[in-house]
């Protein structure tokens, strides 16, 4: 079926072979698969325990959120936020470097939400300063801080600021090589490129290659895990929260004479945020108990902490955590319907099964056996009580749009049904344009277009109906990032349908070293696509589901990031973290 030519969705994985009057599978299903590990199971169930985040005392803060009562607002936080602010304020005013230094902070440790209005402020004034002088700053850190702070603002900085970092020759200055902050600053600053913009790409290359030329020269230097983490999560295409703890202790000890406060207000705030997550997974737990369909459905995923953190991913505002726990909802359907297509149906069962999803009909589903009918009606449910509660919130019914993705989720799974039914191998092309709809990247990305409930209007409906490049590109990241785990070196025999194994029929002459190139220079392409429509070209789409948008391709290295045991342990690392473990105050 679908899931053996390596189309994993989104969230979907890969089951063993099932039942002989079943759709066979063949022994090159992806091995990748942390749903298929007996042993990875036990880190994706909410256990009982969780039941206890309900019952457990909450000493943080109101953060203005109207979800959480955490019993009173703390006077000690209150005092530490309030400091913080007067202090931006204060570095703010003469629109110097310092400005942008604590805006850095702030973001890093992931507390900028409470700063926004003063963030805006200070930038748009930086913005204007740079068009009336034309200069971006002296020196390459301030240079490059500056370019990347008002870029992922939504300031168009162009990149031939950099040109002055470069000899008689046209190659970056190899004295830039003792500044290792301006090196690290530059390496950050090219992640913002878009297409066209040869000089960030250039820029990321030098970079990368003078930094890893210095870790190894320095290799007790205290600096040298600060280095290394921006190489690996480069700001503009990780998780700010997920890094915030590693920030944690390469903050102590700055400087700044507002350091203090703002570390003590962001370990405060890891705390808050993580007990607003606890209360989400509690509320998850009992929606997927009473949902029954892991009692339903023998055959599928019981991995509702996994789809959860995508949600947590995607959604970052603490403000958002109904919309969090709506968000995992649809995610677990696509799962489930995976595994339908994956797992469980015939070719014959699945085609009246999309067909129904087409029409959106119970009654086509009469033939069918009992098990698609409970998804079926679980699905519908779902689907009319998110656009119910829309409704009433931001006064618009998307059930027709929620369930067009649905129709075209399943519309592309059984095109990959009927590709590995029939033995057909199609183009590269033809591929990837089917799998990014397969992905199910644009099913979550339209529900949170309108849970956030932002600049819904005819206009801004038509376009994410229509799955605009915004949308497209992390479902194109997504896919691609998921193919290179499928060609892992040379000695698989190129029959697990990934767009590698495509690309090298076309192209017989071609080693996997260079299809796999041919993905790097893809996903890189892709992502200067995403900077265009998130950061640069001005689009119809509220700033909010932007960032999110951002989000999802960001969280894609961990989704996919496997050991030799085939585990996801940077993941389940992060999940710990988030969920778990607080920090020390």
């Amino acid at each position: 079926m679908a899931a053996s030519m390596s189309t994993t969705t989104f969230f979907a994985c890969i089951n063993p072979p099932t039942a002989p009057n079943r759709i066979q599978k063949t022994p090159n299903s992806n091995p990748f698969s942390l749903a298929s590990l007996p042993s990875a199971h036990k880190h994706w169930k909410i256990s009982q325990d969780h039941d206890t985040f309900a019952s457990t005392p909450l000493e943080y803060p109101n953060y203005g959120t109207k979800k959480h009562d955490f019993g009173g607002f703390s006077v000690q936080h209150s005092h530490k936020l309030e400091a913080c602010r007067r202090a931006l304020k204060k570095v703010g005013k003469d629109d110097g470097f310092e400005s942008l230094d604590m805006i850095n902070a702030i973001q890093r440790l992931g507390i900028d939400y409470h700063f926004e209005e003063d963030i805006d402020a200070i930038l748009k004034g930086q913005y204007a300063k740079y068009i009336a002088h034309g200069d971006c700053g002296q020196n390459l850190h301030e240079v490059a801080l500056r370019f990347r702070l008002l870029r992922q603002r939504g300031y168009y900085v162009p990149a031939d600021v950099f040109n002055k970092f470069k000899d008689r020759e046209g190659k970056f200055d190899k004295e830039l090589g003792k500044d290792i902050n301006g090196l690290m600053s530059l390496f950050e600053a090219s992640q913002l490129s878009i297409e066209r913009e040869g000089i960030l790409d250039e820029a990321g290359i030098f970079c990368e290659q003078l930094l890893n030329a210095w870790q190894i020269r320095h290799l007790d230097d205290n600096q040298v895990s600060v280095v290394g983490n921006t190489l690996r999560n480069p700001y503009h295409k990780s998780l700010a929260r997920f890094m915030a703890k590693k920030f944690f202790g390469n903050f102590t000890g700055r400087n700044g004479w507002y350091s203090n406060d703002l570390h003590h207000l962001a370990k405060m705030d890891f705390n808050m945020v993580q007990s607003i997550h606890q209360k989400e997974i509690v509320q998850i737990s009992k929606w997927w108990t009473d949902v029954g369909l892991a009692q339903d459905l023998k055959f599928a995923r019981d991995q509702p902490l996994k789809w959860y953190i995508v949600s947590m991913a995607c959604l970052t505002d603490p403000v958002l955590s109904e919309e969090r726990v709506e968000l995992t909802k649809p995610i677990s359907l696509i799962y489930i319907i995976d595994d339908i297509f994956d797992v469980h149906g015939t070719l014959e069962e699945v085609t009246l099964f999309t067909a129904a999803i087409n029409k959106w009909d119970l009654a086509a589903l009469e033939e069918l056996p009992e098990y698609m009918k409970i998804c079926f009606k679980v699905l519908t449910g779902i689907t009319d009580e998110i656009s119910h509660k829309i409704y009433q919130r931001h006064g618009w019914n998307p059930v027709d749009s929620l369930r067009k993705t649905w129709a075209s989720l399943c519309n592309a799974f059984l095109v990959e049904a009927q590709w590995f039914s029939s033995g057909q191998s199609p183009k590269a092309a033809e591929y990837l344009k089917n799998a990014v709809v397969s992905s199910g990247v644009h099913v979550v990305l339209i529900h949170i277009f309108f849970l956030l409930g932002h600049g819904v209007t005819k206009e801004t409906v038509h376009i994410v109906d229509n799955v605009p490049e915004i949308i497209s590109s992390p479902a194109t990241i997504l896919r691609l990032w998921d193919d290179l785990g499928s060609a892992m070196d040379e000695s698989q025999d190129g029959q697990d349908g990934s767009y590698i194994d495509y690309y090298m029929n076309e192209h017989k002459d071609s080693t996997v070293k260079e299809a796999r190139e041919k993905v790097i220079d893809m996903i890189s392409d892709s992502w200067k696509c995403l900077n265009k429509e998130c950061l640069i070209s001005p689009n119809q789409l509220p700033t909010k589901f932007n960032e999110a948008c951002l989000n999802m391709a960001r969280v894609v290295p961990l989704l996919y990031s496997y050991d030799d045991n085939h585990d996801l342990p940077s993941l389940e690392e992060h999940m710990k973290s988030m969920l778990y473990q607080s920090v020390h105050m």
